[in-house]
């Protein structure tokens, strides 16, 4: 049996170097991955880290969010969870409210519906009372709420190694092993 992929999807918020140390762990983990990457998240993506979503590695391919008959918006699809990384304030409130206005929205319901594992990192500081009452209605209808913080008790040298130690904890959320990862008191 062919192992089921990720789906990772990339929105406009800030935080690139967390969804390129996801998709780098994917791939060496050999985690098999696809990807969705908005419009807003190709801009950020090439500013915060001269970047197309196709030069990162892990994905194995990249759909346009405007294909709403894209394998991932079925229930049918072998999607073993979902995680949007970063995931801005205005996909919350599309997941929150049940919109499917693209590909990352209607794979997310997708996610919902079929009780897999969807993986918010939401990007925002501070935040308002909306954004508060969407992550609860998100996390109500199923959906984790995981704003991407760093594992600074293990101690990490560099911005990659902090980004790296969100990754793992995501792996785990997901019931992706990750050898060699190191946790608190080993």
């Amino acid at each position: 049996m062919q192992t089921e992929k990720i789906l990772v999807a990339i929105c406009g918020a800030s935080g690139m170097i967390f969804a390129r140390s996801f998709l780098r762990l994917m791939w060496t983990a050999r985690q098999p991955a696809d990807g969705i990457c908005s419009e807003a998240g190709r801009q950020v993506l090439a500013h915060e880290l001269a970047m197309a979503p196709e030069d990162l590695p892990g994905a194995g391919h990249w759909f346009s969010p405007d294909d709403l008959a894209a394998p991932p918006a079925s229930g049918s699809s072998r999607y073993l969870g979902m995680v949007i990384l970063p995931c801005t304030m205005g996909t919350l409130a599309a997941i929150a409210s049940g919109q499917s206005r693209n590909l990352i929205h209607r794979a997310a319901d997708v996610m919902l519906k079929e009780r897999r594992p969807l993986l918010l990192t939401t990007r925002e500081t501070p935040l308002n009372r909306i954004h508060l009452e969407n992550m609860l209605r998100a996390h109500d209808a199923g959906a984790t709420i995981c704003p991407p913080l760093p594992g600074f008790y293990l101690h990490p040298k560099t911005l990659e190694e902090a980004a790296d130690t969100f990754s793992w904890r995501l792996a785990d959320m997901l019931g992706i092993g990750i050898a060699g990862r190191a946790r608190w008191g080993e």
